[in-house]
């Protein structure tokens, strides 16, 4: 049985004339925990923002389950709640509550009903630490405990991978310590994760690391 849950092919991102991803390529199994480091403009967050179809790629090809997501025939929606996404700014919805930021993709996407989407949120909300707090909106809260609602989010989702992006990157010490445990956590439940982070302390937990360094990936 094939465990690739994501492969990515000679993939090329560029910008104008800025070619920031020079042929890529990578596969990510079930129950992975894989690391991209790299400097600032290395191109590891466009990396992942191709996975998630928030960039458009400009050559390659990216496989979920051995299907290309630029054939077409993956609804969009419905893949990016197979293939989550964590990001360094938390990009939750900032009229809503903590419990609604993390239904409304039920409702929405999944059509879930309100009284079960409910309950798988603060089901979440909870592994995250983050129960108390479910009426709380995100200005009301910190950067670390956002951190976790945007966590809950998307696990809440049943995603296949979580992808993150920095996701400690805004976070003091004592709050990047909250979000790692959480993150080990996760994995430890069984969940596939691809990070690209500064962290050093992230990256010394990952089983591979890739280095991003002009544009090139390197084990």
């Amino acid at each position: 049985m094939n465990d690739n849950i994501l492969e990515v092919r000679h993939l090329v991102k560029n910008f104008g004339g800025n070619e920031v991803l020079k042929d890529i390529n990578f596969t990510v199994k079930k129950g992975d925990v894989i690391c991209v480091i790299g400097s600032s403009g290395s191109g590891k967050s466009t990396l992942l923002r191709c996975i998630n179809m928030l960039e458009t790629v400009s050559g390659g090809h990216i496989l979920f389950h051995s299907e290309d997501i630029m054939s077409g025939k993956l609804p969009v929606p419905a893949y990016r709640m197979k293939v989550g996404m964590v990001f360094q700014n938390f990009n939750l919805f900032y009229n809503m509550s903590a419990l609604k930021n993390c239904v409304v993709g039920l409702r929405r996407v999944l059509k879930i009903d309100k009284t079960a989407a409910r309950g798988i949120a603060i089901n979440y909300l909870n592994k995250v630490g983050m129960a108390p707090y479910i009426n709380a909106r995100p200005r009301q809260l910190s950067g670390g405990q956002q951190q976790r609602v945007s966590i809950a989010r998307s696990l809440a989702n049943d995603p296949e991978i979580l992808l993150m992006d920095e996701p400690t990157g805004n976070l003091d010490s004592k709050s990047e310590k909250e979000v790692l445990e959480h993150i080990k956590k996760i994995h430890q439940s069984g969940k596939t994760i691809a990070i690209v982070t500064h962290s050093k302390e992230l990256a010394a937990k990952a089983e591979i690391v890739f280095e991003i360094h002009d544009g090139v990936l390197a084990v």
